[in-house]
């Protein structure tokens, strides 16, 4: 690991360094009220490739400052703390205000088994603001939620957008909040007893405000799904690792999140014999250790290799976990009926069984989406079912189909209630999506804010276009840079006065006390649980301890004959009681006598 790799903000312009190995000269571009200095930065003897502020160099904040490369553009600092003005503006010396802190006794959060909720900041209120978002999280605690996962705010940009195109990795989007809107949200949480997980994006950078290229080599000629690829492993990338590395390490160190979760990590092109994950997950429990509190990295990756979950001295990397798409998919299919694109070979009860025994459903079998075999089995020996996250739905699921219609759009409130209870009693790590709790009817659409009119007219046009070649009428996708597709986006709060979607939020409070206060249900193995179902008929029973759900998922609940080993006791928690259920469709959790 690089001897940069722990980055600590500059709070002075003589603390300021930036690598630029290629450079001729450097220059720090200084400004404070009514004043603009230039300053030669130096090269730095004791470390190639770095440049230093010559000692002595004078300081008064707040100050702003740029640099420029060989008499080049100014542009931001690769590492800027701060960027009031955006991403295209001058970076800020900044460091969190000490006094927002109020969470010394926390003690920290293991993310598996725990209770996941993702959301994101800029649609889960009105505001659209971190102090917005904190006057919702009572909802969390009441819900039963252990761990709020947000999607990115690293800065981008634009007003609004998902997050993903993410080009000052060090910066938080000031629209948000900013950074000290940031702490003051995790302090918050860490108040109530909850968890935070900062979704980061290291596989590319966004098309707009990227100056990393101006200063060394962070990228390469290769090029993934969203643009070019970080240079990992070829010339000069020891710094670009240390890059990454220090930017997750400073969110865990100086913002107190308890875990990241690490963006398609399937898209980092590593060849060394030591992969960034691994090398990221060894500095991730150094830095645990020296807080004295559990770090948890959740890798998203659609690869199904077990390496990245398995412990390392198995020759694994040693994550505590990640997203499984799998899951969602033998479930969704299976009440939803959708055999469309990725789905194809998901549908059946028999693929929805082996998911839950096994975590993966390609796990070298042949995948006619991609047209080839993927995956491989999971070692559920060596590996605990939580390191797997379950979800009904998740930003993706949602946002990336053609409409953003949420699984509310068009399933009855009987399918959302099987699909709830597989995920919340399954013996893998529940994630919620923002709203889903009480069949949010608002949508989740791909939304951008692009100020380039060239780049919002390639994502508006490209956006139509792919959709247009799967069957949908391109007058139906929505703009993506109309404002009226985010504002649409925001959850409608008000729902829940209505009193379906009451019921809806007392079915999953019931599921999320169940599985936290259940002995039964709160661990094991992958063999803590076992699965009965009848294609024909289109029943399907999980038992885990004294426990069982049974979906109904034929055509008619009523006349469905379902023969069950043991016999089961019911209890309340059960659709029918709750008033969710709708005809044709059932789910039942109940005790085994």
């Amino acid at each position: 690991m690089s001897h940069v790799s722990a980055f600590t903000p500059p709070t002075t312009l003589e603390d300021l360094r930036v690598w630029a190995p290629a450079a001729r000269s450097v220059a720090l571009i200084a400004r404070t009220a009514g004043d603009q200095r230039e300053i030669a930065m130096e090269a730095d003897p004791a470390a190639p490739g770095w440049w230093s502020a010559p000692a002595g160099t004078p300081s008064t904040t707040p100050v702003r400052y740029l640099f420029a490369v060989d008499d080049a553009d100014p542009a931001p600092d690769p590492r800027a703390a701060r960027l009031p003005e955006g991403v295209h503006g001058p970076a800020e010396l900044y460091r969190v205000d000490e006094a927002i802190w109020t969470d010394s006794d926390w003690a920290g959060i293991d993310i598996r088994g725990a209770v996941l909720y993702e959301l994101h900041i800029g649609t889960f209120t009105p505001q659209g603001t971190f102090d917005a978002a904190i006057a919702r999280l009572d909802h969390l605690v009441d819900l039963g939620v252990d761990v709020v996962e947000v999607m990115p705010i690293n800065a981008f940009n634009g007003e609004h957008g998902w997050g993903y195109d993410g080009v000052a990795w060090y910066a938080v989007h000031e629209a948000y909040g900013g950074p000290d809107g940031f702490a003051r949200f995790v302090d918050a949480c860490h108040a109530r007893g909850l968890g935070v997980v900062l979704d980061v994006v290291y596989n590319h950078l966004g098309p707009s405000g990227n100056y990393l290229p101006r200063f060394g080599p962070y990228l390469t000629e290769g090029t993934n799904s969203w643009g070019s690829s970080l240079n990992l492993s070829e010339a000069d990338s020891d710094e670009v690792r240390a890059f990454i590395i220090g930017n997750a390490l400073r969110w865990m160190r100086e913002f107190h999140v308890d875990g990241l979760r690490l963006d398609a990590v399937h898209a980092l092109i590593d060849h060394r014999a030591v992969h960034l994950l691994e090398e990221l997950e060894v500095a991730t429990e150094t830095l645990a250790g020296e807080l004295g509190r559990p770090l948890s990295l959740i890798a998203e990756s659609d690869l199904n290799d077990p390496r990245l979950i398995l412990p390392r001295p198995l020759g694994g990397y040693g994550l505590a976990a990640q997203w499984d798409d799998d899951i969602h998919h033998a479930i969704h299919t299976a009440v939803s009926g959708e055999r469309q694109g990725y789905y194809a070979d998901f549908g059946s009860l028999a693929a929805l069984a082996k998911v839950m025994r096994g975590g993966y459903f390609h796990d070298g079998t042949y995948s006619s989406f991609r047209r080839r075999h993927h995956g491989r089995p999971i070692p559920t020996d060596h590996v605990a079912p939580t390191a797997l996250l379950a979800y009904t739905c998740n930003h993706d699921q949602v946002g990336n189909r053609a409409i953003g219609d949420r699984p509310t759009a068009y399933l009855d409130g009987g399918q959302l209630a099987i699909k709830a209870a597989l995920v919340l009693l399954s013996p893998f790590t529940p994630m919620l999506f923002m709203g889903e709790e009480w069949a949010a009817a608002t949508p989740f659409a791909f939304f951008t804010a692009h100020p380039e009119p060239e780049l919002g007219e390639a994502v508006r046009t490209g956006r139509r276009s792919e959709f247009a070649d799967h069957g949908w009428d391109a007058a139906d996708v929505p703009d993506p840079q109309d404002p009226a597709t985010f504002a649409a986006s925001k959850l409608d709060w008000a729902e829940l006065d209505d009193a379906e979607h009451r019921r809806m939020l007392e079915f999953y409070r019931a599921l999320i006390s169940l599985r936290t206060n259940e002995s039964d249900l709160t661990g094991g193995g992958f063999d803590s649980g076992t699965y009965e179902f009848d294609e024909d008929a289109g029943w399907f029973a999980m038992h885990r301890g004294g426990w069982s759900v049974v979906a109904v998922l034929g055509p008619d609940a009523t006349t469905v004959p379902i023969t069950l080993t043991p016999e089961l006791s019911w209890h309340a928690v059960e659709v029918t009681d709750s008033g969710i259920r709708s005809p044709g469709h059932n789910v039942v959790v109940g005790r085994i006598r």
